[in-house]
Order: C-alpha cells, then structure tokens, then sequence
C-alpha cells in the first residue's frame, strides 16, 4: 500500500511497443505507441502490485533503470504507480458498518435530510487526509 516505482522494457514490434517489467514476473502488456505503452505499464504495475498487497506476497525491490539490461531497440522506462489510488479507484465495493450516535443527534439529522453514509465518508477521508 505505497507508492512504486519500477523500470519496464519496452520492446518495438511490427506494429506498436510490448512492455515488460523484469523484476515483477507475469507483469507485461502492450500497446500502440509510447504514450498509450506509458498509461498501459502503469495500470499493469497497479494491477500487478494491488492483486500482491492484497494476496500478502512479498514484493521485490526494483532494479536500477541502469541495471536492467535490455536488447538492440529496446530502451528502458521508469514507470510509477500508487495502489492507494488505485485501489481508491476500483474497489469501491460498500460495506456496512454499524455505529451508535445519540438518539437526539439521530433525530436532527433524519429531520434535515442528512444522508449518514455520505457524512460518514465525507469525515473519514478528511481525518485520513485523502480526496
């Protein structure tokens, strides 16, 4: 649950640019041009990362972009990601929490209109300092 940074190899093919990270196995993908290849590598180094956190796996540390070694037309990227965000993004599944207030508190609230669950997660990105 932190901020990464790997280096990826992109690879030119007959048509667009295949994208591997050498420290991370099973971590590659593809895409047209450079700029796609950039947003590509990053989802996939997410989506590697998130799916390890979550499993509890050990994650490597990153080789030096100036260790990695790589063939004629192949040139190595730094890619970074954040699986905070990531998972901010895409696991937005709703889970029930139950919590006690005052009854009066409950009252004011109900008779203005308040939705709990809103105001709940309103506070707690606040007391957590995310957006």
């Amino acid at each position: 649950m932190a901020k990464y940074a790997y280096p990826a190899i992109f690879t030119k093919e007959e048509e667009g640019y295949s994208i591997r990270f050498p420290d991370l196995e099973s971590c590659y993908t593809s895409a047209a041009d450079v700029n796609e290849g950039i947003e590509m590598a990053k989802d996939a180094l997410c989506l590697t990362l998130y799916w390890m956190e979550k499993d509890g796996e050990t994650i490597p540390a990153p080789s030096g972009v100036n260790d990695v070694q790589h063939e004629s037309g192949e040139f190595v990227s730094l890619v970074g990601c954040d699986t905070d965000w990531y998972r901010r993004f895409y696991d937005s599944k709703a889970v029930k929490k139950t919590l006690t207030i005052p009854s009066w508190l409950n009252d004011l609230a109900e008779s203005n209109g308040i939705n709990f669950s809103g105001v709940l997660q309103e506070a707690l990105k606040e007391k957590l300092n995310i957006g």
